[in-house]
């Protein structure tokens, strides 16, 4: 046991995980959306409990909004920053005992490019965007139907399976693996490694949950670091070559920018297709109207990311005395920015609680963020998640699920870690197109 992972679980997650247990016992809102099963379940009814008259809200320790013009204007907003937030001062001695202990890379330490501010951000940031340009995303759309195409053909014909595990989860690992120079013999690792990570998103996860995120982090940590020395040698045409040989960034932004496309590259992409099937088989009609007119897929997965997006939260802080819609904020202040609650903003969205594959703004969602941290790989995102979902029901237009979808136990990164189906029979159709 590390004395830094005891300060950063302390600091973290220990002293607002006790503030929860408070709250929760009071049957406070906020505090069931973010630290409770119901939270997890169903989420859109405490949101809407708590939207209230909309605008910015006072929801002890933070602020929080689920407002769509006022999320999206503070994601915009240089006033405020990015960073974990923490309920009580850091003790200098605390202090000097994370600085001095570098921690592994993951997506919520620095370096990470989701935890900075500029100019570091743009400076980590700018190397990366390359590989994710419209027309970067665009080069891979065969290597995704390749990769979807052999896992389809992996399942079972007329028979159970578990669409996350033998699919949805599948689809997005191949690709960024690829993208990052990995064996494809990895890519179990890596699922497993990133099981164990994600839940570091959350506020106030338990001490044994947060041993096991740093364990795998440092077993990342030294698999990227071997790897990079590897590229160093003999580099390849992946992204993590160009980065490498570039000589910008140290071993150990490297690191944490691979950490970080990896989770993004692959847990955003996970969520979107699990949900989406879940979507779509509990809306036949829907379903029936993408068989009837497959040009509508693209917007169906804008919908999809409206409806229940993969990523339900994220959090602002103001880096100066500032005054936003009416209040008065002081420099430090935290504001969780609810982007399901802003997705679902009836002000933007007419019927917002309606799944509707044809609503002419559904990409106007917040679920990719905005701003200068904007997901940088939503388009790659769109183009796995339309092509895996068309494919799918494509193949198996008898797709049914078995049992209940089985959640998986995060709030920040929302979606299903079990989806208990069986195919039907197999149809065998031409490869989807655009």
């Amino acid at each position: 046991m590390k004395p830094q992972y005891v300060y950063r679980w302390v600091n973290n997650h220990g002293v607002i995980r006790a503030f929860k247990k408070t709250r929760l016992r009071r049957g406070d809102a906020f505090t069931r959306l973010n630290g409770s099963a119901e939270g997890i379940e169903n989420p859109y009814a405490v949101i809407e409990e708590l939207r209230g008259s909309g605008g910015l809200r006072r929801t002890y320790p933070v602020w929080s909004t689920f407002d769509y013009e006022l999320v999206r204007e503070m994601l915009r907003d240089n006033r405020f920053g990015v960073g974990m937030p923490t309920l009580l001062p850091t003790p200098r001695i605390v202090l000097r005992a994370l600085n001095h202990s570098e921690a592994p890379a993951n997506p919520v330490d620095p370096p990470s490019m989701l935890v900075m501010d500029q100019p570091e951000h743009t400076r980590l940031r700018k190397p990366v965007t390359t590989a994710f340009t419209p027309r970067a995303v665009a080069r891979l759309r065969d290597r995704i139907a390749t990769v979807t195409d052999e896992l389809l053909d992996a399942l079972p014909d007329d028979g159970p399976t578990d669409l996350v595990t033998r699919y949805a989860s599948q689809v997005p690992i191949a690709i960024i693996s690829e993208m990052l120079g990995f064996p494809d013999s990895d890519r179990a690792m890596f699922l497993r490694w990133g099981d164990d990570i994600s839940p570091l998103l959350d506020l106030g996860i338990s001490w044994r949950t947060h041993q096991r995120a740093m364990e795998s982090s440092e077993r990342v940590h030294r698999y990227l670091v071997d790897h990079i020395e590897r590229l160093r040698a003999e580099p390849g045409d992946d992204i993590l070559s160009s980065l490498v040989t570039a000589g910008d960034l140290s071993t150990h932004e490297l690191c944490a920018s691979a950490t970080l496309l990896m989770g993004a590259g692959f847990e955003t992409t996970v969520n979107l297709i699990g949900k989406g099937i879940v979507l779509l088989l509990r809306n036949p009609d829907q379903l029936a109207r993408l068989r009837a007119d497959p040009e509508l897929w693209p917007n169906a997965v804008e919908e999809i990311l409206r409806f229940d997006p993969p990523v339900q939260t994220t959090a602002r802080t103001a880096r100066q005395d500032l005054e936003i819609a009416g209040h008065r904020l002081r420099r430090g202040s935290t504001v969780v920015l609810s982007l399901a609650g802003a997705n679902r903003d009836p002000a933007m969205f007419p019927d917002p609680a309606r799944f509707d594959i044809t609503r002419d703004n559904a990409k106007s969602h917040l679920a990719f963020s905005s701003g200068i941290h904007v997901c940088l790989g939503a388009g790659l995102a769109r183009m796995e998640g339309a092509y895996a979902l068309r494919a799918l029901f494509e193949n198996f237009p008898d797709l049914r699920l078995t049992g209940p979808p089985a959640r998986r136990q995060q709030f920040t990164l929302h979606g299903y870690e079990h989806l208990p189906a069986h195919t039907g029979p197999r149809v065998r159709s031409p490869q989807p197109t655009g």
